[in-house]
């Protein structure tokens, strides 16, 4: 698969999938005879969990360094999952966050929805 191909299946610039091979957030892409980037299905394995673990807000460095964890091989294991805890973590944190920032949104609006119903704004 061409990295154009690959750009628009999973929604990253050709520009970001060669600078995540670079920095390794992916491992090196295979490459045909003449250089070109041959993307394979084990490839697009690697950039689709780089697609997921940047959604789940792992930073770069984070990334680069599982990647290298999982290509050491089985003994990283247990390092692999700290960082994948980690990260679970924060993203546990963040989700609390945007919960108590929705519940405090409903309770705004239900105020204007009551102003707008007896022509009058009232706090609870």
């Amino acid at each position: 698969m061409t990295i154009s191909e690959v750009s628009k299946r999973y929604g990253i610039s050709q520009d970001t999938l060669r600078y995540y091979e670079r920095i390794g957030v992916i491992p090196p892409v295979h490459r045909t005879k003449s250089g070109l980037r041959d993307y394979t299905e084990e490839d697009c394995g690697w950039v689709e969990l780089a697609g997921c673990m940047r959604s789940a807000g792992l930073p770069l460095e984070a990334l680069t360094e599982y990647v290298r964890l999982c290509r050491e091989g089985d003994l990283t294991i247990p390092d692999r999952r700290k960082l994948l805890l980690k990260q679970k973590d924060i993203l546990a944190r963040q989700l609390r966050t945007i919960q108590e920032t929705m519940e405090r949104l409903e309770y705004k609006i239900s105020c204007y929805d009551r102003a707008m119903e007896t022509g009058t704004l009232i706090w609870d």
